[in-house]
């Protein structure tokens, strides 16, 4: 239902969330207990900051039963710079104890080169969630394509504009399918003002990290 619900009934839907361990005990303790379901989790900063290497991590983790801070479920994956390796995935999995090509099999995997193929692949997303047990989105960068595509200053308020209705699509499918989302966003340090235009908007109820 699109409308209102009584307290009662969202405190119902709150205990149906999962923390999914990020497999550094730290992490977890920041995030009080991993990353949420329901919810975006942002990571943001320099390139090789750890970023894609805690996405392809959480790749595995996910794949956990519940009873070891996992999410029991599968993961989709969009990919816009061409960063994800499965063979890293492999000794991440023998870590955790479990089968590398099972974990690989869980795994759906899409390349999207425009922020239109991004946007759209969200949307054919449902329909796949519907059906299956998915408990983890990645959008690793979540920003790349729209640097892209709107390059010049004067397309900034459309960049913005559409990366806002990338963001509420992205909302959408935590809150509709009860699934964590992990997006990832490259800081660029050495020009603030650039900075704040580089950073998505942020999302009340997120994470950032």
């Amino acid at each position: 239902s699109q409308g209102f619900m009584t307290g009662s009934d969202l405190l119902i839907k709150r205990k149906s969330v999962v923390r999914i361990t990020t497999g550094s005990q730290t992490l977890d303790e920041l995030l009080g207990g991993g990353i949420e379901t329901l919810c975006i989790t942002e990571a943001f900063g320099e390139f090789r900051s750890g970023k894609t290497q805690l996405a392809h991590t959480l790749c595995v983790s996910t794949q956990l039963p519940l009873h070891m801070h996992g999410g029991n479920g599968k993961v989709a994956y969009i990919d816009t710079e061409g960063t994800f390796r499965p063979e890293r995935i492999v000794p991440i999995a023998e870590r955790f104890g479990m089968d590398a090509n099972a974990v690989l099999d869980n795994i759906i995997y899409a390349r999207a080169y425009t922020y239109e193929h991004q946007y759209n692949l969200l949307l054919g997303l449902a329909a796949k969630m519907a059906e299956e047990p998915f408990r983890l989105l990645i959008v690793d960068s979540v920003i790349a394509l729209f640097r892209v595509d709107f390059s010049g200053r004067g397309e900034l308020a459309e960049r913005q504009q559409k990366l806002a209705q990338m963001l509420s699509r992205l909302t959408k499918i935590a809150e509709e399918f009860n699934v964590a989302v992990y997006i990832t966003n490259q800081g660029v340090l050495s020009n603030l003002s650039c900075l704040f235009q580089e950073r998505a908007p942020y999302i009340r109820g997120s994470q950032i990290i």
